[in-house]
């Protein structure tokens, strides 16, 4: 009997702490609803406000949470990528707001989106930032244009000294996104404008040295990824020419000096305006889109040495005259997702293993000119 009894204690308390455990794990999700499988975009109106979208079971695209960024934004195209940003924890969110020159950065706790701070973006009409360990940086594309970069304390950003980096010159440059290396050690700008890359070398107390130019392989370099090796892939829309654009990777070997050198030159797309870069994480591939052809176009990236091949020239299509912009790849690595400027829709892709696109579901009637996109 006492041998029975102990076994039904046994079991009973087992279950109990199975209980706990399941009970916890609720909690913990329901603490990580925004941090996982969410998609953000920002409408840039004139009372700017960040979008988020979540995948049901059906695999729909339904909006979940909007709130306001308390800044202005342009309402129309912004010409750049990366206007809505994720921190590498997953726990905060940056928006650029063009017309009232600020960065808004959301907390992402639970369900809520919480404003944090609104901040002066350090130059006149941002429309990139980027995110490294709690350093951010910002791109302003307006009067003679600049960088500047923030720390980030606990969602409220602070100036950093010596982090007020120049382009390649003062105006007309046409910046279109700033972004870390992987390891953070670099910071790029692409100028549409110019043909050329600006990259600074970021010191330890987080300003950055000397900006070094380098002339882009191929005509208007816009968008741009790192793989996980720091290989730089970026797109050239060549100036929207039909069929023309291409894509470059380079790396990076001389420490000092933060200059890319040439991996893979102007390796084309055959298709029209590649602007927006996205890459796998896992480091193998990579996919642009074709504002002017209303595609998806992919490449697959060589470990080792960072060499880009075109996959499939049309991986995937978001509609004639969609004009598809930004795009972002899920945190597992299984879904990209595309924002069609024209069709005012977020189009989803299911990712395969060799990087072939199965087509998704739609999310329409987003607001005219929205832009950026970021997904968890």
């Amino acid at each position: 009997m006492l041998s029975s009894r102990r076994h039904i204690l046994k079991w009973t308390g087992l279950a109990l702490a199975l209980s706990v455990m399941g009970s916890g794990a609720q909690a913990q999700d329901m603490d990580n609803w925004l941090r996982f499988g969410k998609v953000f975009t920002s409408t840039n109106a004139a009372n700017n406000e960040l979008l988020v979208y979540s995948r049901d079971e059906s695999g729909a695209l339904k909006l979940v949470a909007k709130a306001a960024t308390n800044g202005q934004g342009t309402g129309a195209g912004l010409g750049s990528q990366g206007a809505v940003t994720l921190s590498q924890d997953g726990r905060f969110i940056f928006v650029v707001n063009a017309h009232s020159n600020t960065v808004t950065t959301f907390a992402l706790h639970g369900r809520d989106l919480r404003l944090m701070s609104v901040v002066d973006s350090g130059g006149l009409g941002p429309v990139s930032v980027t995110e490294h360990e709690g350093l951010v940086y910002v791109l302003n594309a307006q009067g003679a244009g600049n960088i500047a970069g923030f720390r980030n304390h606990h969602g409220t950003l602070t100036p950093v000294s010596g982090s007020h980096g120049a382009l390649s010159a003062s105006g007309g440059t046409g910046p279109a996104q700033v972004g870390f290396s992987s390891d953070g050690d670099v910071l790029v700008v692409t100028e549409k404008a110019t043909n050329k890359l600006v990259t600074y070398r970021v010191k330890a107390d987080g300003g950055v040295g000397a900006p070094v130019v380098t002339l882009s392989a191929g005509a208007t370099p816009f968008g741009f990824a790192f793989d996980h090796r720091d290989h730089l892939i970026v797109s050239e829309a060549v100036g929207g020419a039909v069929n023309a654009s291409t894509a470059s990777s380079y790396k990076f070997t001389d420490w000092m000096s933060a200059r890319p050198t040439l991996v893979s030159g102007q390796v084309a797309t055959t298709q029209t305006a590649a602007c927006w870069v996205a890459i796998t994480p896992n480091g193998k591939f990579a996919y642009t889109t074709n504002a002017g052809s209303g595609s998806v176009s992919s490449f697959a990236i060589t470990p080792m040495s960072g060499r880009i091949t075109l996959s499939q020239a049309v991986a995937g299509t978001t509609g004639a005259g969609s004009a598809p912009i930004d795009a972002a790849v899920s945190a597992d690595g299984r879904s990209l997702y595309v924002l069609g400027a024209k069709s005012l829709a977020i189009s989803s892709f299911e990712i395969q293993r060799d990087g072939q696109l199965i087509s998704g579901a739609v999310a329409g009637g987003l607001p005219v000119g929205t832009v950026g996109l970021a997904a968890n």
